[in-house]
This record gives structure tokens, C-alpha cells and sequence, in this order.
């Protein structure tokens, strides 16, 4: 049976209606990923009560309502401290967490991998970490003088100390994993195949386009964070050059004000991103708020280190579209609708252009003594070759200033 939930948040006076409004609606979405049934929101503008972060009078309120509702649970849009979510719980009388903790909720019911489940059991310890607790206020001052030492203090930080050993073990296991990727990257790169990321905000699209280009069998949901694992699959360019693909990720959808913790563990899935030849940002044009979530995914694309220049904008759901929504005109991208099709044959069209526009067709006639089609598929999109006895014909494409460094170790003739 699904838990009954109320959402909540405290938001600085200054605070647009609108944006409130969003995040809330944000909110219900990742309540209905982890599986909980959402019964009403709620939202105060005004400081912050360091105690119980929202007023007494608006505590009052929920306490009400969780009596009057039979409701499971209070999640939180703001980051609570521990001794806001103790008082909370104390004075509500049922679970409060706060938006990090559901958010890794759902990273934990989405993990298929050894990868993925080892970064969301990083990110669940070192969000747990900092909010551990004794049995009671006094056992979790430390160090504090006559009434805090005694076994319960030794229990807590017998507690932490193994919390950090198995932080550093996942951190050695996920170190692993990125070396091994790196490997398996370097040898993607000996070839001339570009590697082109899907990024986005959640529940743009991106899943949907990435089984529309590749026909790989891959969740499609509308619930946040379907895809945690990163996916990697080819894309044929053959109908605009016969031989021609590309490599496609999927990577996990970007969310407003992203919780740092979620950064540091999920380094990994990030990874391919950073490594990506040039990525397409998928934009989801029939969102209200299409324009903050474009300019939310350049921020988090910023803080990683992505220049603009290897970002390829990609208006999605044209298809919901009558007019341009949101501020986030079709103008400013490339319009598509991963749903229809529509739009997909120019957005392989433009990544061709990106990658191989530029690259020339050549023929060599080769002694086969000396072909070595291994070292030539280094720097060379090889289309075809062929046995004519004593020598080899072989067909490729490649950029022409590579052509003119290699062209001095090759021997054949040219045609």
C-alpha cells in the first residue's frame, strides 16, 4: 500500500509564485517516483525558523492535517537540518525527510548496475553521515564534557568510523570502475566515431529520443530518474553516408539545485558527459517552464566543466506544441518529437555535419603485405575493403589534415 504524503517547503518572501508553484509540482512527481501517493502540498514564505524551518502556527497546520488525513509522511523541498528534522517528527508525530533523501529514494528503487547501486549506496552514506545520532540528545554531543562521554558516545562513533571505512571502499570500487571506463573510452577514441551525450532536465525526453535513434530497448517512463546507468548504443548514418554512426549515451536527468552529494557520488555517470565529443541537450518545449530548465541544465553543464561549443540544443515534444512555450521558442533549437519521429532524420542530419562533414572519401590500393587494417582504423572510418589478390583496395573517410600526416607511412597508391 502506498504511503499517504503531504509535501511541504519554506521559501524566502521574495520567492515567485510561479517558481514556487513548480518546484511543488517537481516535488509531486518524485513523491509518485519513489512509490508514495501524494494527498495535498503546502508553503510558507517567510524566514526560516532555525528550530522547525517553517513558523509554529504553520507546524500547527500540518500536525492538523496529519491527524485529520491518517497521513505516512512529511518530505520537505529544503534541506533539513537534524535537529529541525528531530523537532519536526517529535512535534508531527510521523516521518519527515526532506527533498536529498527522497530524491535518493528513487536513485535506490532505479540502480541495475554494480555502478549504479554502488553510487547511490555513496550517496545514501554520506548524506546519512553528518545526521547521526545516539539514542537521545546526549549521546550525540561528542566531546562535550561531565554527562556526554560513556558507551553511548563509543556505540555513535563506532557507528560513524564504519560508515567512513565503507565510504572509502565504495569510493576505491567506484575509482575502479572509472579507470576501466577510461580504458574502454581511450580505445572508442583510437577510432574517428564521435561519442555524443544526451543531457537534459528529468522528464525531457531523453530516454524516449534515445530508443526513437537507436532502437535499443531502454526504459521509457514519466516517472523522475528512470535512467541511472549510463546507456551506450550506435546510431546509423548509413542512408547520408554508408558506414557512418555514431555513439549515444544516456546519462541521468538534471534537476533544479541538484543536492551536492548527489554530484560528488554520481561522478561516474557524469563522467561520460565530460569524455562526450559534443553533447545534445534535450529541452522539453511543451514544459511551462522550459526556458528555467534550459538555463538549469547549462548551469549544472557550467559546474562541470562543458563549453557551450559542444552543446547542440534539441527542442523536444513539438508534437504538444501549438505555439512556442515556456519562452523556449523552436527557434532556439533544434525542433524534434522523440514521440512521433518527427524531426529525428535532421538531428542525425546535424550531427553528421558536426562530426563528418568535413571529412574526405579516399581509396588506397595497398600490397598486402603491408596492410594493417587496425592501425589505419586508428585515424580512419574505413568503408569498405577489398582482396584483389596481391594487393588490397580499401575505401575510408577521414579529415584531410590527417590524411596529409598519415599519408607519408602509407604505401599504395591513391586513386
Amino acid at each position: 500500500m502506498a504511503e499517504r504524503v503531504l509535501v511541504a517547503g519554506m521559501f524566502a518572501p521574495q520567492r515567485p509564485l510561479s517558481e514556487v508553484r513548480s518546484i511543488l509540482d517537481e516535488m509531486e512527481e518524485l513523491v509518485r517516483s519513489a512509490g508514495g501517493e501524494v494527498m495535498g502540498t503546502l508553503f510558507q514564505r517567510r524566514p526560516v525558523d532555525s528550530g522547525t524551518l517553517m513558523g509554529r502556527g504553520k507546524v500547527s497546520e500540518i500536525a492538523e492535517r496529519i491527524q485529520k488525513e491518517e497521513l505516512d509522511l512529511v518530505v520537505f523541498f529544503n534541506s533539513l537540518s537534524r535537529i529541525q528534522q528531530r523537532n519536526l517528527e517529535t512535534t508531527l508525530g510521523c516521518r519527515v525527510i526532506d527533498r536529498t533523501r527522497l530524491i535518493l529514494d528513487v536513485f535506490a528503487t532505479r540502480a541495475r548496475s554494480l555502478e549504479g547501486k554502488l553510487q547511490v549506496e555513496l550517496a545514501q552514506l554520506t548524506y546519512m553521515l553528518p545526521r547521526l545520532t545516539g539514542r537521545g540528545v546526549e549521546l550525540s554531543r561528542l566531546g562535550g564534557g561531565i554527562g556526554t562521554r560513556g558507551p553511548g558516545e563509543t556505540k555513535l562513533e563506532s557507528d560513524r568510523r564504519r560508515i567512513r571505512d565503507r565510504i572509502a571502499v565504495i569510493r576505491r570500487r567506484l575509482d575502479k570502475v572509472i579507470r576501466d571506463r577510461d580504458v574502454q573510452r581511450r580505445s572508442r577514441t583510437r577510432r574517428p566515431i564521435p561519442l555524443v551525450s544526451l543531457v537534459g532536465y528529468t522528464s525531457a525526453g531523453k530516454s524516449t529520443l534515445f530508443r526513437k535513434l537507436t532502437g535499443a530497448d531502454v526504459t521509457v517512463s514519466k516517472r523522475l530518474f528512470s535512467t541511472l546507468d549510463p546507456l551506450l548504443r550506435r546510431v546509423d548514418l548509413s542512408d547520408i553516408q554508408p558506414g557512418c554512426f555514431f555513439l549515444l549515451s544516456d546519462t541521468v536527468g538534471f534537476i533544479r539545485d541538484m543536492p551536492a552529494e548527489l554530484f560528488r557520488s554520481f561522478r561516474a555517470t557524469l563522467e561520460e558527459v565530460t569524455h562526450a565529443d559534443f553533447l545534445l541537450n534535450i529541452v522539453d518545449g511543451a514544459a511551462h517552464d522550459s526556458a528555467f530548465q534550459h538555463r538549469e541544465v547549462l548551469r549544472v553543464l557550467d559546474q562541470i566543466g562543458i563549453s557551450r561549443d559542444r552543446v547542440i540544443n534539441v527542442v523536444n515534444k513539438i508534437d504538444l506544441l501549438s505555439e512556442p512555450a515556456g519562452g523556449f521558442s523552436r527557434e532556439k533549437g533544434l525542433p524534434v518529437s522523440a514521440r512521433t519521429g518527427e524531426g529525428l532524420d535532421q538531428l542525425r542530419r546535424a550531427v553528421f555535419d558536426r562530426w563528418f562533414a568535413d571529412m574526405e572519401l579516399y581509396t588506397l590500393r595497398v600490397p598486402r603485405r603491408v596492410f594493417n587494417l587496425p592501425a589505419l582504423e586508428k585515424w580512419a572510418l574505413v568503408m569498405e575493403h577489398r582482396d584483389l589478390g596481391e594487393s588490397v583496395e580499401v575505401t575510408f573517410l577521414c579529415h584531410p589534415q590527417k590524411m596529409l600526416q598519415s599519408r607519408t607511412t602509407l604505401e599504395g597508391e591513391f586513386s
